[in-house]
């Protein structure tokens, strides 16, 4: 397989946003609102963003019928 430089390749974000969709990621992330030192919220996020095609193909691989 030939690596291609991006240095000079445009990419679109439909292209980026493919490329998201087919593989999948995921954004783990911890947020806290606090005054004067007192934790007031604290959030565990995660987001899964895939495309729905993707993640049936996940699942069927970890759960076969």
């Amino acid at each position: 397989m030939q690596q291609e430089s991006l240095e000079n390749k445009d990419v679109s974000l439909l292209d980026i946003l493919d490329a998201v969709l087919d593989k999948g990621v995921v954004i783990r992330g911890d947020l806290t609102i606090s005054i004067a030192d007192i934790d007031l919220v604290y959030l565990d996020l995660r987001i899964l963003l895939a495309s729905v095609e993707k993640v049936k193909e996940t699942d069927a691989r970890v759960h076969p019928s």
